[in-house]
């Protein structure tokens, strides 16, 4: 090569460098993604006029600064509590998927950076003679070792940082849609735990009818026999009887549901005889107040929002991955090492070897797949823009709706609990009126069943105050402020599930022997 050809190389290859250089710090300086902006909340700046009123003390504090092990009091409800996040399996799916979304944002994030890679390879090969250029048959060898480039793009148009983008907020969605899940799971261990000791009180008042009505039972069918009271009258304490009798047999069944409900949820097998639950507690010790804020507050506060408005930005991302399609993708592949026709000829003086292989690829007709990809986007992103809509109306919803409930159930339950201290002075003064003759035995017939009724509407009342307090703390996003991300330390991931021998099946002869966990 003459010499002006060589001051060329030199001077052509640093001016090369510098402008693959140049290329490479530009790329991922343009982004086709269009300018996010959050939608605006479909939703009022302040609660409606009925929910609105609903006091709270001095001590209440925002929902989502207080930590489920603050709000609820009552140890053994913890103690569930703290089993079912370790063990239910609906979480351990939503940490499962959280994992599989941070793992395709790392594969999407790898294609930012060049893939190298080192690689040797050998040869030999027989030619016959008459593929020859001498004629002669002869073997050739060709050793190789070098450090390659694989195809990488130059992201000049946003396309690869887009699509990271967006699997970046697929994973942040993910991650808190998995706290959505873990609030749903508190707060559904919490109402079954409630419905349980409704149960439990109730079946306890009808057991208590039923014994007192077998007591009058037994007393007017000695009656019966002597004379002293008609059939029809000892007909209809029987009918009371097997009434007190038959809802029993009703609330035995739906407690035994729950029941079963509540061992799902936990996710290990517990205890849930009545024994076993506390049905002593008092319903104001049980849960703190709270203090609903802004409905504006929702928007940082509530998981499925938060995940929603995810959902909604990786929209966005993919729209300019879309646009970006659209540009020449540019590429090299390279390589740089040593090559010799013999193997020990291999790092030797003279040996140098290289390749470079840039390519530009121009779309001009793909039989309008860009087009219909970019058309794809855009109708996602309006459809992330209803569902991030919708999420807030819902969200709003369910906090008014448990405000609303909250204040209306306790004034019920002051109602009540005075109607049924009424309907008790009726039923007895019925009875001595019978007693005495002085009224028919129908008057105490109807007493004792309003009695009844108003006892179970009560008990029912109350539990539906303190779920109402429960789905307060859940609409409120109660405690997301202080749940940390499934990969950071005491997150989701760094949880260890507890491992808990099976309950093994009771043998006839000996059913008290089986190992059970209690409920603590």
């Amino acid at each position: 090569m003459p010499p002006t050809s060589i001051r060329s190389v030199r001077l052509i290859r640093p001016v090369t460098i510098a402008a693959v250089l140049a290329v490479t710090v530009l790329s991922g300086c343009i982004s086709m993604a269009p300018t996010y902006e959050r939608p605006a909340a479909p939703v009022p700046n302040v609660w409606t006029p009925d929910v609105s009123a609903s006091p709270a003390t001095a001590t209440a504090q925002p929902a989502s600064a207080l930590d489920w092990r603050e709000y609820f009091a009552d140890p053994q409800l913890r103690s569930l509590i703290d089993t079912a996040l370790a063990n239910n399996r609906d979480l351990r799916v939503a940490l499962a998927r959280v994992e599989q979304s941070r793992a395709v944002y790392g594969i999407q994030r790898a294609d930012l950076f060049p893939a190298l890679g080192v690689g040797a390879s050998g040869t030999r090969q027989r030619l016959p003679g008459d593929l020859s250029l001498t004629g002669n048959p002869y073997i050739s060898s060709q050793y190789q070792v070098g450090l390659g480039l694989s195809t990488w793009e130059l992201d000049f148009w946003g396309r690869i940082r887009n699509l990271k983008d967006a699997a970046l907020d697929d994973y942040l969605a993910s991650d808190a849609s998995r706290r959505a899940l873990e609030l749903s799971l508190i707060s559904q261990v919490a109402q079954t735990w409630l419905s349980l000791r409704e149960f439990d009180e109730r079946i306890a008042l009808a057991q208590q009818t039923v014994d007192s009505r077998a007591e009058s039972l037994r007393i007017f069918t000695r009656r019966e026999q002597v004379g002293s009271t008609s059939k029809l009258d000892l007909t209809e304490v029987t009918t009371l009887w097997q009434q007190a009798r038959a809802l029993v047999t009703q609330l035995e069944q739906q407690r035994a549901t729950q029941a079963h409900a509540l061992q799902v949820l936990v996710g290990v097998p517990i205890d849930t005889s009545p024994q076993a639950l506390d049905r002593m507690a008092d319903d104001a010790s049980l849960m703190r107040d709270l203090e609903p804020g802004l409905p504006s507050s929702l928007l940082e506060d509530r998981p499925d929002i938060i995940a929603a408005e995810y959902q909604l930005r990786a929209a966005h991302a993919n729209i300019g991955a879309a646009r970006a399609a659209f540009f020449p993708q540019i590429t090299l592949t390279g390589s740089v090492g040593t090559a010799s026709s013999a193997l020990d000829g291999l790092f030797k003086a003279g040996s140098a070897a290289w390749t470079f292989t840039p390519s530009i690829n121009i779309p001009i007709f793909q039989g309008g797949r860009l087009v219909n990809n970019l058309d794809l986007a855009e109708a996602r992103r309006v459809e992330s823009v209803a569902n991030y809509e919708k999420t807030i109306q819902g969200a709003f919803r369910d906090v008014a709706d448990a405000l609303s409930a909250r204040r209306w159930l306790a004034d019920q339950v002051t109602i009540l609990q005075a109607t049924q201290d009424a309907q008790a002075e009726r039923a007895r003064l019925a009875k001595l009126r019978y007693d005495h003759g002085a009224a028919a035995f129908l008057e105490v017939l109807d007493a004792q069943r309003d009695l009844l009724a108003i006892e179970q509407q009560t008990v029912q009342t109350r539990r539906a105050l303190l779920s109402a307090r429960v789905s307060l703390y859940t609409a409120l996003g109660g405690g997301s402020r202080l749940m940390p991300a499934a990969d950071t330390p005491g997150g989701a991931f760094a949880r260890t599930p507890r491992v808990i021998e099976p309950v093994a099946p009771a043998s006839p002869a000996s059913p008290a022997t089986a190992p059970t966990q209690t409920v603590q």
